[in-house]
C-alpha cells in the first residue's frame, strides 16, 4: 500500500515536471516571436518614415518643377546651358 503511494507520488511528481517544462517552453517561444515581431515592426515604421520623407521631397519638386529658377537650375546643371553674355570659366587644372 505504501509502496503504491509512492509510486503514484513519484508519478504525479514527474506529470508536473513534464507539464511545467511544456509551459515553459511555451513561454520561451512565444517570447521569441513576441521579440521578432517588435523588431519587425520597428524596422517597417522606419521604413514608412523614410518613404514619407521621399514622399513629400517628390510633393515638393513636382511643385517646383514650373518655377523659372528650377527650370534654369536643371539647364545649367544637367545640360550646360548659360545665359547670354555670361562667362563661363572651366576649371582644367584636375
Amino acid at each position: 500500500m505504501k509502496r503504491q503511494r509512492n509510486t503514484i507520488k513519484t508519478f504525479n511528481l514527474i506529470f508536473l515536471i513534464v507539464i511545467l517544462s511544456y509551459i515553459i517552453y511555451i513561454f520561451v517561444g512565444q517570447q521569441q516571436k513576441l521579440n521578432s515581431y517588435k523588431n519587425s515592426q520597428v524596422y517597417y515604421a522606419k521604413q514608412i518614415e523614410e518613404q514619407k520623407t521621399y514622399k513629400n521631397d517628390l510633393t515638393e519638386q513636382k511643385n517646383n518643377i514650373t518655377s523659372p529658377e528650377y527650370i534654369e537650375l536643371i539647364a545649367r546643371e544637367k545640360l550646360d546651358m548659360y545665359l547670354p553674355n555670361e562667362k563661363v570659366y572651366i576649371d582644367i587644372g584636375m
